[in-house]
């Protein structure tokens, strides 16, 4: 009797094994969110950004306004024929006139292409006449008749102070100390106010650089400082009104 084995029964054998077979391929099953439904989420996000960008903004960005400049055909253009080197004559010919060229505007020697301003820069706009030119001299005095220059000699005495005094009670010694000190003083206001220019044109998204203008060969700028126009002169300050320093 003790070498009798026991046969397990129908119901023991289907209880055995394929149980935990099946147990194992529902656990596989029910495993979570996989990877896969992840990435159609966040495409299907995305895609939805964009189409609510695209039409929030009027149909101009899927970025919600921003615009790198990878994305502006223009700027990627310049920047695969690299920076362009002009003369001021050579200039004279980006202002708009001709359609198949881009409308430049220089300040302090830089180009910057305004292009897509072509309603404001190009013929017949406001500002038209900075197109084809450096006209830094008339963004610091705004002159924008007389100065459509890039001379910039004497423009600092737009920021010195008008000698409506007689005596002040001080000595020449002095006096020459204080104007050195103020000179110094007007030359660091006009470049300011030139890099501040420099800067709205190479921050605005609208405008990109494109190169810089050389020398034509005729030697540079060359006599007497230009006269301040009468706007300029206008806004120099006066020696009775700052007091003694």
């Amino acid at each position: 009797m003790s070498e009798l084995r026991q046969r397990p029964t129908a119901t023991q054998s289907s209880n055995g094994p394929e149980p935990k077979r099946r147990e194992k391929r529902i656990a596989e099953d029910d495993h979570g969110i996989s990877t896969l439904d992840i990435i159609r989420v966040v495409v299907t996000l995305i895609i939805a950004s964009f189409g609510l960008s695209y039409y929030m903004t009027s149909s101009e960005s899927v970025l919600w306004g921003y615009r790198p400049w990878y994305t502006r055909w223009p700027v990627v253009k310049q920047w695969v024929q690299g920076p362009v080197t002009l003369t001021p004559n050579q200039l004279s010919l980006y202002n708009g006139t001709d359609s198949t060229l881009p409308i430049y505007v220089a300040v302090n020697g830089t180009i910057f292409d305004v292009s897509a301003n072509r309603m404001i820069y190009g013929p017949g706009g406001s500002y038209n006449f900075f197109a084809g030119r450096d006209a830094t001299r008339a963004f610091v005095t705004g002159c924008f008749k007389e100065d459509l220059t890039s001379d910039l000699r004497g423009v600092e005495t737009m920021f010195m102070p008008v000698e409506d005094v007689e005596d002040e009670g001080i000595t020449a010694a002095q006096r020459k100390i204080r104007r050195e000190r103020e000179l110094r003083a007007a030359r660091a206001k006009v470049e300011g106010t030139v890099r501040g220019w420099v800067g709205f044109f190479a921050n605005n998204e609208k405008y990109f650089e494109a190169g810089r203008v050389v020398d034509g060969g005729d030697g540079g700028e060359v006599g007497e400082s230009l006269p301040l126009c009468e706007s300029a002169q206008k806004q120099r300050p006066k020696r009775s009104s700052l007091g003694k320093s």
